[in-house]
């Protein structure tokens, strides 16, 4: 099969003017939950811009020399931040929350903002475990909220090429295998802030180390790739390979999830030596290659060798999580059940790191019931 890739950049592009008419129409009153995940940076970065898709209009953080660094950096007003998420909604009545803070704390998030019919995009994953990710859906479906999950690798376009040749196309044929590398040098090596450190070490507040900071990604791409199939199985294999920087998680994370005819070898580590977030698919008729955030490489089986290609950032709908979660709140867009940051691909997320999680405690595969 040829991939005509000029074709299939101009479908892109039509289908980009489309959605992104609303991008200048209106900003979204966004509020953030917490400033303790170093992603927060992402959503301050449009503080104050008149071209953004979101106006952040109020910031939960109790620690306020935290905040006061953060002012400092974005130029935010302390005005604007609340010491709970309860305070910040009733003085600021914004659309939407986006939660920055421990996985575990995702839940009260929700707890304060369904009720009072406002969306909500956490930062990956969704939920600490099954146990509150279903008190969280239980509260978005009665309270008819949107529940979203943010990554980055949902804003890849060497990700959304390859999803396209493999789903769309069927470049590569029937999918048999997925290897999904994620992670970096180590959340201390690489200079996370101690706010940020002291939950994403704490197995309470993040689950877990690098089996859910990174396993997560995987989960998510693969579930994608395999419209939100429910797998088989999980084992996983989760190392302490750094005990004296990392006394109370693991620190490196194989993940092997089998399906019917395919499986996925999710692999997340605080260990790599430099950062990686890249995808390898396999199928009956060749693979394809998303080696970071705008490369692919692929091979059919009637080539000699690797097509290697160079995507721009204007090839995909949406380039960040603000823009998305903006017209997801003004129904410019319907999350579809098979998106990336939709409540359907996310609960399955979470099913499979607890197997991963159990797989590992017991030593044993994790058969799923149907």
């Amino acid at each position: 099969m040829k991939i005509t890739f000029k074709k299939s950049l101009l479908t892109a592009l039509g289908y980009l003017l489309l959605l992104t008419t609303y991008a200048q129409s209106k900003q979204t009153p966004i509020g953030i939950d917490g400033l303790t995940h170093a992603h927060v940076h992402g959503a301050l970065q449009n503080f104050g811009k008149h071209n953004a898709a979101i106006q952040i209009v109020g910031i939960a953080e109790p620690n306020k020399d935290l905040a006061r660094r953060m002012a400092t950096q974005y130029g935010f007003s302390m005005n604007i931040v609340y010491d709970s998420v309860e305070e910040m909604i009733e003085k600021t009545k914004p659309e939407g929350v986006m939660a920055f803070n421990s996985i575990y704390q995702h839940l009260s998030t929700v707890k304060a903002c369904a009720p009072k019919g406002i969306h909500v995009m956490v930062e990956k994953p969704l939920a600490v475990n099954m146990s509150h990710a279903n008190e969280m859906v239980t509260l978005a479906k009665d309270h008819n909220i949107m529940l979203l999950t943010n990554y980055e690798t949902t804003w890849y376009p060497s990700n959304q090429e390859l999803y396209k040749m493999v789903e769309n196309d069927n470049a590569i044929g029937e999918l048999r295998k997925v290897v999904i590398c994620d992670g970096h040098e180590g959340p201390k090596e690489i200079g996370c802030n101690q706010e940020f450190l002291d939950w994403l070490t704490d197995p309470v507040q993040n689950g877990g180390g690098a089996v859910v900071d990174f396993g997560c990604y995987g989960a998510n791409l693969m579930t994608w790739l395999m419209k939100n199939e429910r797998p088989l199985s999980v084992s996983a294999t989760l190392n302490q390979i750094k005990p004296e920087i990392y006394p109370n998680v693991d620190d490196e994370a194989t993940i092997v999830v089998k399906y019917p005819k395919a499986q996925a070898i999710i692999q997340g580590s605080w260990n790599w030596p430099f950062g990686r977030k890249d995808m390898e698919a396999y199928g009956t008729n060749g693979y394809i290659k998303a080696l970071d955030g705008n490369r692919i490489s692929y091979r059919l089986r009637d080539q000699k060798g690797e097509t290697n290609t160079q995507l721009s950032s204007d090839f995909i709908s949406f380039r960040d999580p603000f823009s998305y979660f903006s017209a997801a709140i003004n129904k410019t867009i319907k999350v579809s059940p098979e998106d990336l940051s939709s409540l359907e691909n996310n609960l399955i997320v979470i099913e499979i790191l607890d197997a991963a999680r159990e797989s590992a405690r017991i030593g044993k595969t994790v058969n799923f019931s149907f």
